[in-house]
Order: structure tokens, then sequence, then C-alpha cells
């Protein structure tokens, strides 16, 4: 994907079996995918700063989801199992999909986890890459993130659009 594409349709089961659907309708003012896993060492550092943007920017009706599409049978810690032990351990408050077929992961061009999307209210790229510019800094709060999701909430454009994921590769079916 390219900024300013529309996002793929799909929908996927969240650990609980409760169904979720791109695009939504109707539309949020952002959309946040992440496409992100159970055992990468760069998702967990990660994991406290995106689950704190999520917390952040639900009062303003930003949606949150992200999606595991590793191959669970050569990383079993990426298993559906170990994804509903993982939100039901850490109270997680962001839904966590399973992308079993990995068609939403090619669709989004994912590379790697974690890897962010930012859509509009209009389902458009504006911005892909890593949450900040360092997973080992607690510090830097996810700016890149967050810098993107108040430019999509005020119809603007993300500076940066783009930026490189760091992280593990997306664990391809071979």
């Amino acid at each position: 994907m390219v900024v300013g594409d529309t996002a793929p349709s799909f929908e996927l089961p969240d650990t609980s079996g409760q169904a979720h659907a791109v695009p939504a309708e109707p539309a949020p003012p952002a959309t946040v995918i992440v496409q992100t896993c159970n055992h990468c060492p760069y998702v967990i550092a990660w994991n406290p700063r995106l689950r704190q943007v999520a917390e952040d920017y639900a009062p303003k009706g930003v949606r949150f989801l992200q999606i595991n599409s590793n191959d669970a049978s050569r990383f079993p810690a990426d298993s559906l199992d170990h994804m509903k032990r993982f939100v039901a351990d850490q109270s997680w408050p962001i839904p966590y999909l399973y992308d079993e077929s990995q068609e939403v992961a090619r669709a989004l061009d994912a590379i790697a986890t974690p890897h962010a999307f930012v859509f509009d209210s209009e389902h458009r790229l504006v911005y892909q890459g890593a949450p900040d510019s360092d997973h080992t800094d607690d510090s830097q709060g996810a700016a890149w993130l967050r810098a993107a999701i108040d430019a999509a909430l005020a119809g603007e454009q993300p500076d940066p659009q783009e930026t490189p994921p760091r992280g593990c590769s997306v664990k391809w079916r071979e």
C-alpha cells in the first residue's frame, strides 16, 4: 500500500470470535491497524506505548485493530490460543484479530511486526511505518503514530507519512 490508497476490505475474528470489518460504517474519524504478533521483541517493547495511544485516542472515536498473520505452524507462540492468553493476561483493550489465511497482511503489504497503518475518515491511508523511531526508548511515546492520528483527525497529511517499519518480519507460510 502507498499513502492515499483505500483500506483493503476484510472481516476477521478477534480472540473472542467477534468479527471486525474494514471499512466500518459509519466510518470512524481514523482507523489504526497494527500488524503484530505475540513473540517479536519489538512488538513486546512497543506494546505499552501502543496500548497508551489506543487508550488516549478512544475517547476521540479512533478505531484500533491489531492483526496477527504469522504462520502459527512454524511459530507456535503466535497461535490463536496464545493470542487469547495474551489478551486475557494483559486485559488488552485493542481487538486482536487473527488473519490465519494471511490475506489481510498481503493486502496491507505488511512487512514487519509491528507495522502501523493509519487511515482517515474516508478509509485512505495517511501513514504507515513504525510507531516511533526507537523501540527501546519509552520516552518516544509512539510519536510518529500519534502525529499521524492527530493529522488524520484534523483532515491534514502527517509528516512523516511513511517511515520504515522496524521489527520482526511477518512469518509467511512457506
